[in-house]
């Protein structure tokens, strides 16, 4: 695998990281039920757009990956893979 492989996907794994992490605070906060209830809306409409974000990133991630040809790169094996990873160096 080369650089830019390895960037998009570490990439996509903090922006997921930092999602869940505004998942978890969110619904930590929602459960003392101090706040009124236009503030609970709010928290429950920001987990839509969160986990919607979280959806579209992975999504995104896989198109990416799909279009840099990497999808071959993990099926093959020996002389194949040196043959496309050199193809893909080249670009």
């Amino acid at each position: 695998m080369n650089l830019l492989f390895w960037a998009l996907t570490i990439g996509v794994i903090g922006k997921v990281l930092l999602a869940i992490g505004v998942l978890v605070a969110h619904t930590e906060l929602a459960h003392h039920k101090r706040f009124d209830r236009k503030v609970l809306q709010s928290f429950h409409f920001e987990r839509t757009l969160t986990l919607t974000g979280i959806l579209l990133i992975v999504g995104g991630y896989f198109m990416e990956i799909y279009f840099y040809d990497f999808v071959e790169m993990l099926t093959c094996h020996g002389v194949d893979c040196a043959i496309k990873a050199s193809v893909i160096m080249s670009q």
